[in-house]
């Protein structure tokens, strides 16, 4: 009896061992040592609010962090939630850009009169192999007039009103991340965007529901209207003499 218990140990004992070898022991594996990195990094006073004691959004951040190969500091530090959603911060976006070694540094070029609609700014940098700097990449241009029409500069405390110069260099090289290398921001948008598109929200709301209260307001003087004929209909008389229109008031 004792040798068949043995004997039932010693099979159960490779096959856990075996299991920690398979993907899914390794996954497993690999998912506690992101749990325990993740606890411990909640209980740290430096990392943002947003991760205080919340191993959801600190496990994220680390998997987000081993992706982009950066520590996860630097990825807590610079995602920050706006309406709910993850955006990077600008800077952070154009500094990974930088860093990636694949594009020399990102330039910003301006024209147009500044303060004036047509006023704008574009990005262009080179790939690192082009070492003539023959092929530049140019990103789009980024306007005054395209922010106004965007809704992006009618939000009460918009940047774009103080600081239009730096909102136009943070645009232009989010656009021109997106398109040639989108796999950086791993397709979030800029806090910025964010706030922006957020406004072209509430504005949509708005006029929406200006439009449907125009509308009652259209429907309810018809209704008025509609009863007050026949009351007015009733109180005209018309001498048949005359042929002269009176009111009986």
């Amino acid at each position: 009896m004792c040798k068949d218990n043995n004997a039932t140990a010693a099979q159960v004992v490779p096959q856990v061992e075996s299991y920690d070898l398979t993907p899914a022991g390794q996954t497993a594996k690999q998912f506690e040592i992101i749990q325990r990195k993740a606890k411990a990094l909640t209980a740290s006073t430096i990392v943002p609010e947003t991760y205080h004691n919340n191993i959801g959004n600190c496990i994220i951040a680390i998997e987000m962090a081993e992706r982009m190969g950066t520590p996860p500091l630097m990825v807590m530090q610079n995602l920050y939630i706006v309406h709910g959603n993850p955006a990077w911060s600008s800077k952070y976006l154009v500094g990974c850009i930088n860093a990636s070694k694949r594009f020399t540094t990102l330039r910003y070029e301006f024209r147009g009169e500044e303060g004036k609609p047509d006023y704008g700014c574009r990005c262009f940098a080179y790939e690192a192999s082009d070492k003539e700097r023959k092929e530049p990449l140019y990103g789009d241009w980024i306007t005054l007039d395209m922010a106004n029409k965007e809704g992006w500069t009618k939000k009460s405390g918009s940047k774009w009103l103080t600081m239009p110069n730096q909102m136009l260099r943070y645009r232009a090289a989010a656009f021109w991340q997106r398109v040639y290398c989108p796999e950086i921001s791993m397709g979030l948008l800029t806090t910025e965007e964010a706030e922006d598109i957020a406004v072209d929200t509430t504005s949509a709301q708005a006029d929406a529901a200006r439009a449907k209260a125009e509308e009652m307001r259209r429907k309810a003087t018809e209704a008025m209207q509609r009863q007050a004929k026949p009351e007015i209909e009733d109180a005209v008389i018309v001498d048949e003499t005359t042929g002269e229109v009176k009111m009986d008031i």
